[in-house]
């Protein structure tokens, strides 16, 4: 009965030992999942673009929709009309967009005499982090903790503007945009030296008077 109990204990921390999320490698488990989602919004289509009343509808739409950098939008089902696409792509412009060549695809049909505009959204994030299955184990084969790498690259999903450059990358453009690279130089440019009326200048000018008040109250 004692070695049945001894061999039922020892099989429970074998067992105990097993669980958790097991980081063989240097590289972690935990990597980021991008994730799309569509989003459709239909509006009546006219003969030379969008019907009366439906472009204000789609600028209010687009604005509840908190379009931000890495977004797209499309239009689906009469992305061949000038008119149409012209009117769309001026309220893209308003949020910043421009018009994407394709767009995922949508559930429903599209009724006849409107077209479909579908914004495109990316989200990037680490399931399972954080992961703490593995914290109090025993770890006989000296793997990484469970949790190894849901720092870093939960931060990396949450601070990357694109999500899609996880998957697709980014491509070198064939010419280089000096406005880019000189963003960073001019903002140091334009910026006022700290020791130009900072905080050092009003601390010494703070002690300054202070002693000053101090000799004349004596």
């Amino acid at each position: 009965m004692t070695l049945l109990r001894i061999l039922a204990l020892g099989t429970a921390i074998a067992v105990a030992g097993c669980s958790g999320t097991a980081n063989r490698g240097v590289e972690s488990v935990h990597q980021p999942v991008v994730t799309r989602a569509a989003y459709a919004f239909d509006v009546a289509a006219g003969p030379g673009g969008l019907a009366p009343g439906e472009r204000a509808r789609l600028a209010g739409w687009l604005e509840t929709m908190r379009l931000r950098y890495g977004d797209e939008i499309g239009i689906d089902g009469a992305a061949d009309d000038a008119g149409v696409a012209a009117d769309v792509a001026a309220e893209a412009a308003r949020v910043g967009l421009l018009l994407a060549d394709a767009v995922p695809p949508t559930p429903g049909a599209i009724a006849p005499g409107t077209i479909r505009v579908v914004v495109s959204r990316m989200t990037a994030s680490v399931p399972g982090c954080p992961d703490t299955s593995r914290t109090y184990q025993p770890n006989f084969d000296a793997h990484t903790s469970s949790d190894f790498g849901c720092a870093i690259n939960s931060n990396l999903a949450a601070m990357v503007a694109r999500p899609g450059d996880l998957v697709l990358g980014q491509s070198a453009p064939g010419t280089t945009d000096t406005m880019v690279n000189s963003k960073a130089v001019g903002a140091l440019r334009r910026a006022v030296p700290t020791g130009n009326g900072g905080q050092v200048t009003n601390s010494v000018g703070s002690a300054g008077n202070s002693g000053g008040s101090g000799g004349s109250s004596n």
